[in-house]
């Protein structure tokens, strides 16, 4: 049971974004797709939802083309969280973890109790419920993240992905969703986030699929790719890479390189 990129490329024009790409994500896994801005960890993220048609290749569902299943199916299976934002509109944030909850009905079909209750038991979870009332927009951006998360529990996909959880919360923030996506991932919950920090994703991944000019630099365990040289040729700096205890690392810039 898993969700798998296999021998994935994509063209935007003529302008080539991603080369044979190819991992799997299973339930229970933490995966952390590694790279600098513009790599091309969006548009990899785009082609697993269905909303970009790959160049060659294909992303699998427990097995089946994505592109074989209809939307409301998919929805299912599959969750996007985006990065924490403001809409446009006051919404509650019980209406925001509520939405997560429209491929459960019909097309022109309202939420019913059984939704409603979703909704709560998924804000619930998260130790957010005192916050159903509360204007979404009026929270701090961990705590919109953390409804994000919720929304998605409500649609009841049990694959993740998530488009840089952290880059924008303070150092609190920050670590409360990592945590609450650890212990999801605990539950069986498979977890695949695009990030731009190498020690993030070292402390918190089981594997790691590192991204370089739209190609896989590095997949696999963190102890077993993660090296001095591999982060100077993902990011184009020299640096020197640390281990510290509890099997944890640390990433320096080299003095005079800067």
């Amino acid at each position: 049971m898993s969700i798998e990129v296999k021998n994935l490329s994509f063209s935007y024009g003529k302008r080539p974004v991603l080369r044979d790409i190819s991992f799997r994500g299973e339930y229970g896994q933490f995966l952390s797709v590694l790279g600098p801005n513009g790599v091309g960890k969006s548009t990899l993220f785009r082609c697993m939802l269905g909303l970009l048609r790959p160049s060659s290749g294909e992303c699998y569902v427990d097995g089946e083309a994505i592109s074989s299943i209809e939307a409301p199916r998919l929805a299912g299976k599959l969750a996007y969280i985006p990065q924490s934002h403001a809409p446009v509109f006051q919404y509650s944030v019980f209406d925001m973890v509520l939405m997560g909850t429209t491929a459960q009905t019909g097309s022109f079909s309202a939420p019913g109790t059984e939704q409603e209750a979703k909704a709560c038991a998924a804000l619930d979870r998260l130790g957010i419920g005192h916050l159903k009332d509360r204007s979404y927009t009026a929270l701090s951006g961990g705590e919109r993240q953390l409804v994000l998360i919720a929304r998605a529990l409500a649609q009841e996909a049990k694959i993740l992905l998530m488009d840089e959880p952290s880059s924008a919360l303070d150092f609190g923030n920050r670590l409360r969703v990592m945590e609450t996506l650890r212990s999801l991932n605990r539950e069986g919950y498979c977890v695949i986030q695009s990030t731009h920090d190498p020690e993030q994703a070292y402390l918190y991944s089981h594997s790691i699929l590192a991204l370089k000019d739209g190609k896989v630099l590095a997949h696999g365990e963190p102890r077993n790719i993660f090296d001095s040289k591999l982060i100077s040729r993902l990011y184009d700096v020299e640096v020197e890479v640390y281990p510290l205890k509890n099997d944890q690392m640390r990433v320096c810039i080299a003095k005079g390189d800067i």
